[in-house]
């Protein structure tokens, strides 16, 4: 089974992609790092616990006030759930306080990220996918790009382009607000670099500064070029092997660390 690496970064087009994939001719299985993420703050997780935890006590609005429609201690008696615009303003920017308080939040965020993705995987592997979409905004941070056998980068040469989609996409965002969530993450052009030396069929760039029909037709040509050489019949005999599975993972994982560029694993 094939695992594709899908990321971006924000306002660059890659929840397009991620609808794309997910709908006919491809019908490909997404796993959504971001709506995991959601997953595992719920009240009542032990994501969330931590989260309230370390930064309540600085974050008076940290969860959404009562109201007649939410209760104290939420809807379901675990709970208000959490402000996101309030905890965004304590994780997105580039002051050393503002890093260690989202290094806090990563912490607590991925590693039960990691564990749901996990689980969707194999459940996609028991049922002979071809393949399945990783979709991860921070694929090559969280160096999680490493067991994926293709990385698939949605980015655009124009920062202005991704600057004025955000802000027409978040009007409630300042353009400096704008700015500092676009810092908080690798410059997509890096990123699309990481995935360019990855080779030929490990690593692919949607340029998405023009129409979806032009990102539509440059993702056409690559899925069938990526179905061609990760064919169903291959997804099948890996689920009916299960050594061979595992020693193919090994190899591109082992592939991927080998080849990953320098400047890669000094970002965060």
């Amino acid at each position: 089974m094939l695992l594709i690496g899908l990321t971006g970064s924000i306002a660059t087009g890659k929840s397009t992609v991620s609808s794309l994939l997910s709908s006919p001719p491809y019908s490909l299985p997404i796993i959504d790092a971001d709506v995991l993420a959601r997953k595992v703050v719920e009240p009542g997780t032990r994501g969330y616990a931590a989260i309230v935890k370390h930064f309540g006590p600085s974050t008076p609005d940290l969860l959404v006030e009562p109201s007649d429609t939410m209760p104290v201690n939420g809807t379901n008696g675990k709970g208000r759930p959490l402000n996101r615009p309030a905890l965004g303003r304590r994780v997105f920017g580039e002051t050393d306080s503002v890093k260690k308080d989202r290094a806090v939040l990563n912490g607590i965020v991925h590693p039960a990220v990691r564990w749901e993705m996990a689980k969707m995987v194999l459940g996609c592997y028991l049922r002979g996918c071809w393949a399945v979409v990783l979709d991860i905004p921070l694929l090559f941070e969280s160096k999680l790009d490493r067991f994926c056998g293709v990385a698939m980068v949605v980015a655009v040469r124009d920062p202005e382009v991704q600057m004025t989609r955000l802000m027409n996409r978040d009007a409630h965002l300042t353009r400096e607000d704008a700015e500092n969530r676009v810092k908080s993450q690798t410059d997509v052009r890096v990123k699309a670099s990481w995935a360019e030396a990855r080779g030929k069929g490990k690593g692919v760039v949607l340029w998405n500064d023009t129409s979806k029909e032009e990102l539509q037709a440059q993702l056409d040509n690559h899925i069938k070029a990526l179905k061609k050489a990760s064919p169903q019949w291959w997804a099948l005999s890996l689920l009916a092997f299960p050594p061979l599975a595992a020693a193919v993972a090994a190899f591109r994982i082992w592939q991927n660390v080998r080849n990953r560029p320098v400047d890669q694993d000094k970002r965060k």
